[in-house]
């Protein structure tokens, strides 16, 4: 989910490149005008001093596209991404990444609702799981699940917190039928071989404790939790 950065191809300037549109008094691009760049990425939109500013959009040579605002040559503001692997952004940019709220929908279905920064998924957010309908809800640190969270799955759903993606901790399984089963993740660490070069590789399995079962409550997160939130992803 890379983007294609445009700033790569910023050569509008060079002498192989095209141009048609308004200029100011200095011959710089100024107000609406369209550019063909000389590798073959377009440009059609608003310009100002020379640089792309305002609503444009950009279509790379390789099938990506980006629809939405600008400012100095930069993604930046309300826009949508069309990736070449069919997966699109709809959200908020800043300096020509991904951050503030956005939509990103991946080639495989699946739906990411939530906050961003440096185009990782980045404070609260809801990730749908487009097969399953499964979803984690809650707290996201530079692209992983941290903190307290939940899962939600067909008739079922667990809640507690998350480290590197995982369940960790204490936390419970709230279940249709009207009962929730308290415990707590246990993280195993366990030795498997070494590498070529001498290192031992360690593997985390997950294993769950069970300790008591009791009707429905409202759930609260744990006191040593960071912060508290809601989240989704599969089992």
């Amino acid at each position: 989910m890379s983007d294609v950065g445009s700033e790569e191809f910023d050569d509008e300037q060079g002498s192989l490149g095209e141009y048609e549109g308004h200029r100011n008094e200095a011959g710089e691009r100024h107000g609406q005008g369209k550019a063909v760049l000389p590798n073959g990425d377009t440009y059609q939109g608003a310009y100002e001093n020379g640089k792309r500013c305002g609503q444009g959009t950009y279509k790379f040579k390789n099938g990506a596209r980006y629809i939405g605002e600008w400012y100095m040559n930069l993604k930046h503001g309300q826009g949508v991404f069309y990736y070449p692997d069919g997966s699109k952004y709809e959200g908020s940019w800043v300096d020509d990444q991904r951050q503030g709220h956005g939509v990103y929908t991946y080639p495989n279905g699946d739906t990411y609702d939530g906050e961003w920064l440096h185009h990782q998924r980045h404070g609260q957010g809801t990730y749908t799981h487009h097969d399953t309908g499964s979803q984690y809800m809650g707290t996201w640190i530079m692209g992983k699940m941290e903190s307290a969270g939940e899962l939600i799955h067909l008739n079922h759903r667990y809640q507690g917190n998350f480290v590197n993606n995982n369940p960790s901790g204490p936390g419970k399984y709230v279940f249709d039928i009207g009962c929730e089963q308290h415990g707590e993740y246990l993280q195993l660490e366990q030795d498997k071989g070494e590498t070529e070069e001498d290192e031992t590789v360690i593997t985390t399995t997950l294993k769950w404790k069970p300790k008591a079962v009791t009707g429905l409550s409202v759930w609260t997160s744990e006191k040593d939790s960071a912060t508290s939130a809601q989240a989704v992803v599969e089992e």
